[in-house]
């Protein structure tokens, strides 16, 4: 679900490049998670759903709202058509930002717990924040000339490596747990924003700021890293910067 998106364009056409039949459901093919319009049809028949939904918001209120209802649905009928491997793409640091801060993050514990005590064979993949999305988070914290951003550390992924990972675990068996995903390398937030930027011969100034927010999140300064025990994706910065597929859309 969320097959027309970032994330999902790339995991639909990795999974037929890999021999798999593939249903790229999303509201531009007709099917609405949260409305359930299209769903029984779209998951009739298949063995495994993997939902990258995302709301395009996230204040916690209406993110928690679509996440529940959605996250409902696409188990009900998931249930109902026998689906056998419920996966779905959620953020590394969510349960840590979840208790300090709320916000999105805690509307992204309600899905993953919903998944969790569902009794549905499942598999949680917390990937780090996209190379694609590094712009965003600059506009969103942009002010005039200048970009004023947390004082973390962050460890990002190409969309084309989160795809990849997605479909390893589509082509294995359900964890029962998370798997965590993320880039190889670590820079300060500042760091790669700055970078990206001057890639883009953007001119906006970049400041590190103690009291900046991250979309409306306080950050420690390792909240946005993944454990020990993360699968390390291989594309770098550079080689990402370098190939010159700086766009995004939403996920």
């Amino acid at each position: 679900m969320g097959g027309t998106g970032l994330i999902g364009t790339r995991t639909v056409a990795r999974l037929r490049a890999d021999g798999h039949d593939v249903i790229d459901a999303s509201r531009a093919t007709g099917v609405n998670t949260y409305t359930a319009e299209g769903l029984p049809e779209a998951v009739d028949g298949a063995d495994v759903l993997v939902d990258v939904t995302n709301p395009g918001y996230f204040d916690e209120k209406g993110a928690t709202e679509f996440f529940e209802v959605s996250t409902l649905n696409l188990l009900t009928h998931g249930r109902a058509a026998g689906v056998g491997h419920h996966i779905a793409l959620s953020v590394v640091g969510t349960d840590r930002l979840a208790r300090s801060e709320g916000g999105y993050f805690a509307a992204k514990v309600v899905q993953e717990q919903l998944i969790r005590e569902s009794g549905r064979p499942y598999s949680i993949v917390h990937s780090t924040q996209f190379f694609e999305f590094l712009k965003s988070i600059a506009d969103a914290a942009a002010v005039g000339g200048r970009v004023r951003l947390a004082r973390a550390r962050i460890q990002p992924i190409a969309a084309d490596d989160v795809a990849q990972a997605l479909a390893v675990v589509v082509a294995g068996a359900p964890s029962q747990g998370v798997l965590e995903i993320a880039g190889p390398e670590r820079f300060r937030l500042d760091e790669v924003i700055r970078e990206r930027l001057r890639y883009a011969a953007d001119p906006r100034e970049v400041l590190a700021d103690p009291l900046a927010r991250y979309f409306g999140a306080r950050l420690d300064e390792d909240e946005l890293l993944p454990s020990n025990g993360a699968r390390i994706a291989a594309t770098r910065l550079r080689d990402w910067l370098d190939a010159g597929d700086l766009t995004g859309m939403p996920a």
